[in-house]
């Protein structure tokens, strides 16, 4: 056994804590199908969003990580539930009314309102092909219309007849009295208007593989349930596409949690073995309340991606995701800094802790090196005092700090510095408030301000970082209320960098002359 498996097999990451989990399934070797298979599922009715992300983005971290513990071969699909009938007309496309009569009908065979696919659920998935692609996603496509269409699902659906009352019995435990009367597992696509219909059965037939049924007119039909004609209701379908598939690994929100011993136990009906699972937590904005795409709150992957690259929203994604997080652009530029924390850690790591670093997780092992050798919050803070209106501005202040850097040799800088600028400009100078120093604080400024003057040691962050040290430990306790001044009178906000730091980017005159600036009350 190689060191690296040897090592992952005890490693804490919670992927591989996963993929160990995983591996017991298959002691004997690969499963007859020949491949362990991993599944997210996605509903097309919508563009793809951020949580479609954290779902791709973990399930490939524990594919990743099986795949440092076996030499079984794995595969990731994506399956597309296209088949659910439109339940309402989305408010965010051209011409809504337009889709008005086409309601209940399955999303690939509702026309395209942006006119560039043959239908409304072909132009989601291929906005969710082309989201998956953008971020380098390897994963294999699944449309359910496909899959019911072209037989791949008969099978499974012919073992549903066969054990529609074991089946049924299952779902009936789950729903009110209410419902039962009215329910059934398969919802037939009505052969005149293409609607899915949630009708109950008159007779479901083992020999014909058959349903029969009313519609909402009253008129009966009789229904092969094979090649497309019905489709099952969205807890059984998962169960049975688990059967019909083979899945072993699925993780989900944990909304669907307490569905999961439901979908076991068709997914075991219909002749299958039920996968493992991980139900993660959800998303929480600023306030606390789950964050919602029809309300708007929180962060959209577009929004993040404005102000921080995918790595980072990968980093977020590794933290913790059994502990809700709250997920509002107050979290971005933290994350952005701890990945990189974490990609300067990692060669100097032994095998273990590497493993355990985010980063082995978010790049497969393969780590790149980090050249952000300038925090990004200290370039929001360098942004904020020199008023940067772009990222040639802040590369001035960093071509002294660091004679040789060039956007060439520094690439992960140069990224940043763009996305230092517009941070700054939309979240930090709106609410960007200087006050004025208090007595205490004010004698302070001017010694330190001394200090830097007469200074004539070395530019760089420790030296100074010592000069700002040595001013407050005289006058204040804890020293605390010395950095907290710093950045509310000097620099507007509530928290900060290493102060050192900063002079050092920024530069000993323009420190002391935004020193003058807080002391004559041209900052508050």
């Amino acid at each position: 056994m190689s060191d690296l498996r040897e090592t992952a097999m005890t490693s804490k990451a919670w992927p591989f804590e996963e993929a160990r989990r995983l591996l017991k399934r298959y002691k004997q070797g690969a499963p007859e199908k020949g491949y362990v298979l991993f599944e997210t599922g996605y509903g097309p009715s919508g563009l793809p969003h951020i949580g479609t992300f954290g779902e791709v983005a973990r399930t490939t971290m524990v594919k990743r990580a099986f795949e440092a513990l076996s030499d079984i071969p794995t595969k990731l699909i994506c399956f597309s539930d296209d088949l659910d009938g439109l339940r309402k007309v989305p408010s965010n496309v051209p011409n809504p009314e337009a889709l008005e009569e086409h309601l209940q009908r399955p999303l690939t065979s509702v026309p395209d309102p942006f006119g560039e696919y043959p239908s409304f659920g072909e132009y989601n998935n291929a906005m969710l092909r082309r989201f998956l692609d953008t971020f380098g996603f390897e994963y294999e496509f699944y449309s359910a219309r496909e899959f019911y269409r072209s037989g791949q699902f008969d099978e499974i659906l012919k073992r549903a007849v066969e054990n529609y009352d074991a089946v049924m019995a299952i779902m009936l435990k789950s729903l009110r009295e209410e419902r039962q009367q009215t329910y059934s597992i398969f919802l037939p696509i009505h052969p005149e208007t293409g609607r899915v219909l949630y009708v109950p059965m008159k007779k479901v037939c083992a020999e014909t593989y058959t349903v029969t049924f009313d519609d909402e007119d009253g008129k009966e039909w009789t229904l092969p349930v094979t090649g497309g004609n019905v489709k099952l209701q969205w807890k059984p379908d998962f169960g049975a596409r688990w059967a019909a598939l083979g899945v072993d690994f699925e993780m989900y929100g944990k909304e669907h949690a307490t569905n999961e011993k439901i979908y076991d136990a068709i997914c075991r009906a219909l002749g299958g073995r039920a996968p493992e699972h991980f139900s993660y937590e959800l998303f929480l904005d600023e306030h606390g309340q789950k964050i919602s795409k029809s309300s708007g709150n929180g962060v959209s992957i577009d929004e993040w991606l404005t102000y921080a690259p995918t790595e980072s929203l990968a980093y977020f994604m590794y933290q913790k995701p059994k502990t809700a997080k709250r997920m509002h652009f107050d979290v971005i530029p933290k994350a952005y800094d701890e990945y990189h924390q974490q990609l300067r850690a990692y060669p100097g790591q032994d095998l273990k802790a590497q493993l355990n670093n985010p980063v082995w997780h978010i790049h497969g092992g393969d780590v790149p090196e980090s050249t952000l050798i300038v925090p990004f919050a200290m370039m929001l803070n360098l942004a904020s005092v020199s008023g940067a209106e772009d990222k040639e501005a802040l590369w001035g202040f960093i071509r002294r700090y660091a004679p040789d850097a060039t956007a060439e040799t520094h690439p992960d800088l140069d990224q940043a510095a763009g996305f230092a600028v517009r941070y700054f400009n939309d979240f930090v100078k709106p609410t960007r408030r200087h006050r004025a120093p208090l007595d205490q604080e004010r004698e302070a400024l001017e010694a330190l301000k001394t200090e830097l003057e007469s200074y004539d040691g070395p530019i760089e962050d420790e030296a100074l970082q010592s000069v700002v040290y040595a001013v407050g430990r005289e006058r204040f306790d804890p020293l605390r209320g010395w950095f907290t001044a710093l950045y509310e009178v000097l620099l507007g906000a509530s928290q900060g960098p290493r102060f050192g730091g900063f002079i050092a980017l920024y530069g000993v005159p323009e420190t002391i002359a935004l020193i003058d600036k807080a002391l004559a009350g041209e900052l508050a």
